[in-house]
């Protein structure tokens, strides 16, 4: 029995028929582990051992790495975050399908493919402790910086999916988002003008099944990737615990947008095991027993099945992934615990690329403000212009 199918018809599930993993889906391995036939295995079929041991030690890692931060947010060391526990594969199977010139605009969620852009551990907590208003230097990973705003990355992905069109090269653009931000208009704009300029850009939504406290089947009565096909754009249904489907779609996607294909969409069916932020209670709204349902899908546990049916998951193997999870958790909370706060005119940095008087008089004011009190600086920061020097250094966490 095939289970891969591309949505491009309505299809109606039973019970929250946007938000359900029953009906069909693209799916390579199963929770047991075990693998099915599909017509997307020829997508994955360079996967070898050691890249099939890689993928599932970033899992690890990147779910490492979310509960060192939740810890660090419950110790008062972050203000906030946003868990991505559950959504391993989803992240993790896209991400990597990614060359370095593609660009990605994601969420606030997608710290997992940061970690792939080659994001470090203290610019993944500078936002979260309130340090910096941005973590990295997008150009340096080509990967925007987060956005809280829910959906305005999909607006950004397209235009620049259009500025890719005109410099003709083969990049391709991916904006990810959750199932809640399809119904913001920015999303629906976004695919306005991806389809209406033929743009080589990835639609990915992370179908976690909850917007914040509100269940997905309350604004999607079917499957969220029907919606992709009135736009003109080619769609498709994923399991978005299995980490080798999530990479088959998303190359297929990427395939099509650097042959000139233009636009897909992808809604990968996961699940938000963990809160929607640190701020959030899910037990308030969240019935124990689909969690408990969910987590017999758990997407590390799946590759780890895989891996030892086929025998590549050895001691020496676990004890390894273990400790990189460990070193990593360790820089981590170094970095977020012995970061300097940022100067107070700081705030003032990267505001705009050119000089602006008007800015310069804010700064100004709040310069006396300061003095006022005994906490003027000794030597002001200058507001940052595009093509100098940028407040500080790149190594104290200041982007241009």
């Amino acid at each position: 029995m095939r289970t891969d199918v591309s949505l491009h018809t309505p299809v109606r599930t039973p019970h929250d028929a946007g938000a359900t993993a029953a009906g069909p889906y693209v799916q390579l391995v199963r929770p047991d582990g075990s693998r099915v036939a599909s017509s997307y295995d020829h997508w994955v079929d360079d996967v070898d051992p050691d890249q099939l041991r890689s993928l599932y030690q970033d899992m690890v890692v990147i779910r490492r790495i979310d509960t060192e931060a939740t810890a660090l947010q419950r110790q008062g060391q972050l203000g906030l975050w946003p868990p991505l526990l559950g959504q391993e594969a989803a992240q993790i199977g896209s991400a990597r399908t990614l060359r370095p010139s593609d660009f990605v605009f994601g969420s606030y969620r997608e710290n997992g493919v940061a970690w792939c852009r080659g994001v470090d551990p203290e610019s993944l907590m500078r936002v979260w402790r309130g340090n910096a208003a941005a973590g990295w230097d997008p150009f340096s990973v080509n990967m925007a910086p987060t956005q809280v705003i829910i959906g305005a990355q999909a607006l950004h992905a397209a235009g620049y999916g259009m500025g890719v069109v005109a410099d003709g090269t083969d990049d391709a653009v991916i904006t990810y988002f959750g199932d809640g931000a399809t119904s913001q208009g920015d999303v629906n704009e976004a695919m306005v003008f991806a389809a209406s300029f033929h743009t080589p850009v990835v639609f990915f939504c992370t179908n976690n099944h909850w917007a914040i406290s509100e269940p997905v089947g309350l604004q999607a009565q079917v499957p969220i990737a029907n919606r992709a096909p009135g736009f003109g754009i080619p769609s498709v249904r994923v399991d978005g615990n299995d980490v080798l489907a999530v990479m088959a779609v998303t190359r297929e996607a990427l395939d099509r947008a650097r042959s000139g294909g233009g636009p897909s969409f992808i809604e990968a069916v996961t699940y938000r095991m963990g809160p929607h932020t640190t701020a959030d209670d899910p037990t308030r709204y969240r019935d124990a027993a689909e969690l408990e349902e969910w987590r017999a899908k758990d997407p590390i546990s799946r590759v780890e099945a895989l891996l030892r049916a086929e025998g590549l998951f050895t001691d020496e193997f676990a004890a390894a992934v273990a400790a990189r999870a460990d070193t990593v958790a360790a820089e981590l909370r170094a970095a977020c615990i012995g970061m300097e706060p940022p100067a107070a005119l700081d705030i003032f940095a990267h505001v705009y690329a050119e000089p602006n008087s008007w800015l310069d008089n804010q700064r100004d004011e709040y310069s006396r403000y300061l003095a006022v009190y005994g906490t003027e600086e000794d030597e002001p920061h200058p507001v940052h212009v595009h093509g100098t020097d940028p407040v500080g250094t790149e190594e104290e966490g200041n982007t241009p």
